[in-house]
């Protein structure tokens, strides 16, 4: 299976936040799935962090590249077919890091794992 990771769920997964279930968790282990982190993810995180909105035990950029490759989590660019399937998708979800995550996983077949109610409603793989 290859999939996606939403943003907080890569932040629980490293951060060992009990929020995400074993199972869930065991998938991401699986050297039989290929698991991605979206650049784009790096980038909401180093806005986060920047604002005080997220507190980090190092700098974003040591810490998110570090735990990443530490988990053999592979990393996903951030590509021109991505940005402009952003048309294809209806106004759900204000948030456009979210959205454009939405946008790599349909364009690169990924299924997205993601604890967020609103990218369900959007017609993409979303890992159950």
């Amino acid at each position: 299976m290859r999939i996606l990771l939403d943003t907080h769920i890569f932040l629980w997964y490293v951060n060992g936040d009990k929020r995400l279930s074993n199972t869930w968790r065991d998938h991401i282990r699986s050297l039989e799935n290929e698991v991605y982190l979206s650049v784009v993810s790096i980038w909401e995180t180093m806005i986060k962090y920047q604002l005080g909105k997220l507190p980090m035990p190092q700098p974003p950029e040591i810490y998110l590249p570090n735990h990443r490759t530490q988990h053999q989590i592979l990393s996903l660019a951030l590509d021109e077919p991505s940005v402009t399937y952003l048309a294809q998708l209806p106004p759900l979800h204000r948030d456009p890091f979210d959205r454009i995550l939405i946008c790599q996983a349909n364009v690169h077949g990924l299924s997205i794992m993601t604890d967020d109610n609103i990218v369900r409603k959007y017609p993409v793989a979303v890992f159950t």
